[in-house]
């Protein structure tokens, strides 16, 4: 019963007069107590779409006559207020996925910086250009406090920039498509499941199998179409690149090429204990990146919900 809406809209647009044979069953439906028979009805539809209306299951038996399946599915359906349930009724703006120019220009810009973590000459330009201004937060503060503060910073930008950049609404009707589209399916082996047990005609089999595979086609349509999904997560993060990438050169530069002498030069780090900045504590990777993702995680966590920020995809 729960796809008399989906049965409907499907039929519509296979028939478009079949709006008008809708509409006319509910009226007599109405008139007789919720039941209506072919004699009652037949100058307003042929047949043939009668036929298709108890072969789908938009109408069973009743007591004396046929009655509709699911009356408030029905209504819905008929009165163009679908229950959002089909892939048809989500309803994808393209162009709000879309870049702008300065989008393009963010990720331009990010990946210009990243051979920065392979190449000396571009990271001691951008550390020494960056030391600038972060120079007097170092003379300050302890190395672990200077990157607990860089944490800090880059969590509370990449926090705005995702709830101010990325777009819920459009990545949730993204995921409700998906969703509709795999519950059609379902649905539809389901009914050819049901179709086979009672025994219906090859010629019911056939067209249930055809709906199966135009659905399996909705679905790598909705696949393919699923890059604008994509492209709403990413917006955000060539901004956080185009941002965290020289600081990340800084601290790499301030490390490696400037270096770190005396008490600063080592930290005691939970369940590790005493260990030097460059020393690896997961495989290759050393100290102050495991130390900068730390408090950098957990820094994004409360700047979210001290914020009120939430990621989750939704739809209106």
């Amino acid at each position: 019963m729960t796809r008399t809406a989906e049965k409907i809209d499907a039929l519509v647009r296979e028939d478009s007069s079949m709006a008008s044979a809708l509409e006319a069953i509910r009226e007599e439906a109405d008139r007789n107590g919720g039941e209506v028979q072919w004699a009652d009805v037949s100058d307003d539809l042929t047949s043939g779409q009668w036929g298709r209306l108890i072969e789908k299951g938009v109408l069973v038996d009743g007591d004396e006559g046929f009655e509709i399946a699911d009356r408030e599915a029905y209504d819905r359906a008929l009165d163009g207020d679908g229950d959002g349930s089909g892939a048809a009724d989500v309803d994808i703006d393209e162009e709000e996925s879309s870049w702008s120019q300065w989008d393009k220009l963010a990720g331009v810009g990010a990946l210009l910086l990243m051979p920065g973590y392979w190449f000396d000459s571009i990271r001691n330009v951008v550390g020494s250009t960056i030391n600038a201004v972060l120079g007097p937060l170092d003379a300050a503060l302890p190395f672990y406090g200077v990157i607990l503060s860089v944490a800090l910073i880059t969590g509370l930008y990449s926090s705005l920039l995702q709830a101010n950049l990325m777009n819920t609404e459009v990545m949730g009707k993204y995921q409700e498509r998906m969703q509709a589209v795999q519950q059609e399916q379902k649905d539809l082996r389901q009914e050819k499941k049901d179709a086979e047990e009672r025994g219906a005609s090859e010629a019911e089999i056939e067209r249930i199998e055809n709906e199966i595979e135009r659905a399996r086609e909705e679905q790598m349509e909705a696949m393919a179409d699923n890059l604008g999904m994509f492209k709403e997560q990413f917006r955000p993060m060539v901004w956080i690149m185009l941002l965290t990438i020289p600081l990340f050169l800084w601290m790499y530069w301030k490390i490696q090429s400037v270096g770190i002498d005396g008490a600063e030069a080592t930290v005691v780090m939970p369940l590790v204990g005493e260990t030097n900045w460059q020393s690896g504590l997961f495989g290759p990777m050393p100290a102050w990146i495991v130390w900068y993702f730390l408090c950098s995680m957990g820094f994004s966590q409360l700047l979210r919900k001290s914020l009120n920020i939430d990621m989750s995809p939704s739809s209106s």
